[in-house]
């Protein structure tokens, strides 16, 4: 590369970090529904979380995946398992999240009640994480080989070696047992986040057996139905 084509790339990638500042600086991004407060409680809300388990983990510590996909759609015999609306890694615990909203039909006045699909993700990922062990990195072939006879999910397999969704169960896995100081199987966490509007509605008093309520009013941080997201995020 001459010296030339280094000066412009130099300048280019100068003009972008402008760009970017200038964009975080003013830019607002506004957004709606679940998967919106989803994101905007992982940016502020991480330590209501933490402190309802008593988990002294700093925030800024805890690996966060947003939305991780394990397939959907599928038939009999399937590896795929669904999407949690997020997964939060602490030095201490390991936080499943499905996030609801007081918008949703199926919330009543009282109660509020995952269904079997979104159950069995929790428990079939549940079961990935306590029977993964760092020897099986860069080798699920012999973690499929090895543990496919303790899969006792009913119309699920184990995800096959070379796929995509090995691919990503591999690499969750493995971030979030290294970065979860002693974990075992006391350390995974079923929550549902639920996101109520405290001026029209109320948390539910009962929820599906072996999850963990976190409730958080969103009435004070909405403008007309939108919530804020943090100008950060374009930084």
């Amino acid at each position: 590369m001459s010296i030339r084509q280094v000066d412009i790339e130099e300048k280019k990638e100068w003009e972008r970090e402008i760009e970017l500042k200038r964009l975080g600086e003013t830019s607002k991004i506004f957004g709606y529904g679940e998967d919106a407060f989803t994101l905007w409680a992982l940016n502020q809300h991480i330590s209501d979380i933490l402190e309802k388990f008593q988990d002294e983990t700093a925030p800024s510590d805890c690996l966060v995946f947003y939305r991780p996909s394990f397939g959907r759609h599928g038939k009999g015999n399937s590896a795929v398992f669904g999407e949690f609306d997020a997964i939060i890694v602490s030095l201490k615990n390991i936080y499943l999240i499905e996030s609801k909203w007081d918008s949703f039909d199926e919330f009543t006045k009282d109660g509020f009640f995952l269904n079997p699909e979104q159950r069995l993700r929790h428990r079939i990922f549940s079961w990935y994480l306590t029977h993964w062990h760092r020897r099986y990195h860069n080798n699920w072939e012999r973690f499929e080989k090895e543990q496919q006879h303790n899969f006792a999910f009913k119309g699920k397999t184990i995800a096959p070696k070379g796929s995509l969704l090995a691919a990503n169960l591999e690499f969750i896995l493995t971030k979030s047992i290294e970065h979860c100081r002693g974990f075992s199987s006391d350390s995974v966490k079923n929550l549902l986040l639920f996101f109520y509007n405290a001026e029209k509605s109320k948390p539910p008093t009962k929820i599906s057996r072996n999850f963990e309520l976190i409730s958080i009013d969103y009435s004070k941080e909405i403008k007309g139905n939108f919530v804020t997201l943090l100008n950060e995020m374009l930084a």
